[in-house]
């Protein structure tokens, strides 16, 4: 699998997101705050975590989502994962 671009990466977070909380993916962008602009609660930041795990073929630590506050850092968090893929 070839790793996808931050850009890639950025879209399918922002996408992920935008569909567990019935959003606009126009409205979500890197430095949307997901706390403090939606109040994500727990079920969907795990929600929006399966349903990146199972797009990019990867595991993700919930304790790792739950540091993540904005789109921006959810993606350089899925790039780290991923370039740490053998």
């Amino acid at each position: 699998m070839t790793m996808p671009s931050r850009a890639e990466l950025s879209t399918l977070v922002r996408t992920k997101v935008a569909e567990v909380l019935g959003t606009p993916v126009e409205e979500i962008d890197e430095s949307t705050n997901l706390e403090v602009g939606y109040q994500i609660d727990s079920l969907e930041l795990m929600e929006i975590g399966a349903r990146l795990e199972a797009a990019l073929g990867i595991r993700l630590d919930l304790r790792e989502l739950i540091g993540v506050e904005t789109v921006g850092q959810a993606t350089d968090l899925l790039t780290r994962r991923l370039e740490a893929q053998p």
